[in-house]
């Protein structure tokens, strides 16, 4: 290529965005996205507004992140910060759960349960609603600016406002109470982050869902080329049998014209007739009329006959509205269909499809699968194994040690007790493996030292104290121990009656230190 085919290439670099204008279709992959999208729609709004009792000192809604006391809650699940690694693990079992399904079904989940797909799809049926199907909204498009047009466009851009509305409203209920934060941002007292985020997520639900719709499947998400990557030869994608559909018989658009109420016996010898014309001479002709209802109905807008493509989402539509035709014209479904590549090699042979089964259990997909449920159950395991209740201890620095009047040795310890439950508890801390230790919290002093501290826990929180533990002078200046909590009102047996313990160092003078105080005494003696 010279110089001036790269500064002046032939294409543009920049392609202006065609409209689309998906048509109406019904059928099996219809219904199933239908259910899909009232499903996840259903959970978004409405599960911030579900309440779950967690006594006086928790919060009762179901689902809740709290970013002020750092806490994250999920029904009868509460994460703390320190165990962040349970969300870490969802995000992993979610990427995996998407290799699972891409390996098996393609981009089944960019087809039905994207969320880019789904309020994509909201957004259309509003549209539809509102302006008619697709020749309707085309000609609509083309139409100059009327008083029927203008209404049509503000009622239309009216309800996506509200549908956008609420999408962001539903987002920040997730962060606090949602009932409290309604409340205030009606009446003005929410924060302003409350309002931002509003707005933010508005605007990109009203732009994404309403105008850049297949834009952002094709140019801003990466998930497309990341799916297309981990898809093989036994992956079932949507495809298009141009075996059984070439070449392709013009004559027969007729029928698929029809209207769906038109009455069985005209369809039929409509068919009979187009198919003396089309199909005469052994059979030249294909099944695919070239209708392109294939096409009308693609949210992308893409021709499914020109086989797999990145705008392909896998949503299917064009299968039901292909199958609608070949049920018209009198010939078998499924010239478009789901199928592997090896399933397409083997009946353009005469082959028979394998079992579907048999292309779902696999050994990749069982691998991905059996990789998925191992992380699900071991960290079900650990949330019914983890103890409510931890503790870390930092030793003072400042000084490391203090030698008392009666020539014990004596540490300070920072501690921190963390009680994970929603009510009151008791702990009592001691000392192990220092001999002679005794120990006291800042509410106590020496003479109340003993072998055992008490310590109240308040509920969902985190109790901070000073702990002194004196001993005699050990032959190691750094004498290893623990400080052991043990909880009082466990049930024995039970993670709640698990102890908490920390390694510490028990600081004191070195051995020079001890024997040049000794000769110091002998002096003055």
């Amino acid at each position: 290529m010279s110089a001036l085919d790269l500064v002046n290439p032939s294409s543009p670099l920049y392609q202006k965005r065609k409209g689309v204008y998906p048509k109406a279709v019904t059928g099996f992959y219809r219904r199933l996205k239908w259910l899909i999208m009232g499903v996840t729609l259903a959970i978004y709004y409405v599960t911030p507004w579900l309440r779950w009792d967690r006594g006086a000192f928790a919060p009762h809604q179901a689902v809740l992140v709290d970013l002020a006391h750092r806490r994250f809650y999920m029904f009868s699940i509460e994460i703390w910060p320190q165990e962040f690694y349970y969300v870490a693990g969802l995000l992993v079992m979610a990427g995996i759960g998407l290799f699972l399904v891409t390996s098996a079904v393609g981009r089944a989940w960019c087809g039905y349960a994207c969320p880019q797909t789904v309020w994509t799809d909201l957004f259309v049926h509003v549209e539809r609603f509102i302006d008619g199907d697709r020749n309707a909204q085309i000609k609509l498009a083309n139409t100059p600016m009327s008083v029927d047009k203008l209404v049509k466009r503000v009622t239309k851009y009216a309800i996506w406002l509200l549908i956008a509305v609420a999408t962001g409203g539903a987002w920040i209920f997730y962060f606090a109470d949602a009932p409290t934060l309604a409340r205030d941002f009606v009446t003005g007292a929410a924060p302003f982050v409350a309002y931002a985020t509003v707005g933010v997520m508005t605007a990109t639900t009203f732009i994404f869902g309403g105008f850049m719709r297949e834009q952002i499947c094709i140019y801003m998400c990466p998930w497309p080329r990341i799916q297309t990557a981990m898809l093989d030869e036994k992956s079932l994608i949507v495809t298009y049998k141009d075996w059984r559909g070439e070449p392709r018989s013009a004559g027969l658009k007729k029928v698929a014209a029809m209207e769906a109420d038109y009455p069985v016996e005209t369809i039929t010898m409509a068919s009979k007739a187009a198919s003396r014309a089309g199909r005469s001479t052994a059979g030249r002709t294909g099944d695919c009329i070239d209708c392109n209802q294939c096409v009308a109905v693609c949210p992308t807008g893409i021709d499914i006959r020109e086989g797999p493509q990145l705008g392909c989402i896998t949503c299917a539509l064009c299968i039901d509205a292909c199958d609608k035709v070949m049920l018209q014209i009198g010939r078998p479904r499924g010239l478009i269909d789901y199928a592997t590549l090896d399933d397409a090699v083997h009946e353009k042979a005469g082959g028979e499809p394998r079992p579907i089964i048999k292309t779902l259990l696999r050994p990749r997909t069982l691998v991905y699968f059996a990789i998925w449920a191992g992380i699900g159950l071991a960290m079900l395991f650990s949330l019914g194994e983890r103890s409510r209740f931890d503790i870390s201890v930092a030793a003072d620095r400042n000084p490391r040690f203090v030698q008392l009047s009666d020539g014990t040795i004596r540490n300070g310890f920072t501690v921190k007790l963390r009680n994970m439950e929603t009510r009151p508890r008791a702990v009592d801390l001691t000392i192990s493996e220092l001999p002679g230790a005794v120990a006291w919290s800042d509410n106590g002093n020496r003479e109340t030292a003993g072998q055992r501290v008490r310590v109240q826990l308040a509920p969902d929180a985190t109790t901070k104290l000073q702990l002194f533990v004196a001993a005699p002078a050990q032959d190691d200046e750094h004498a290893h121990f623990k400080i052991v909590a043990q909880p009082t009102d466990g049930a024995p047996g039970s993670p709640d009656a698990r102890p908490a313990k920390a390694d510490m160092t028990f600081e004191g003078p070195e051995r020079g230190d001890n024997e040049r105080e000794d000769r110091e005494k002998d002096d003055k003696q």
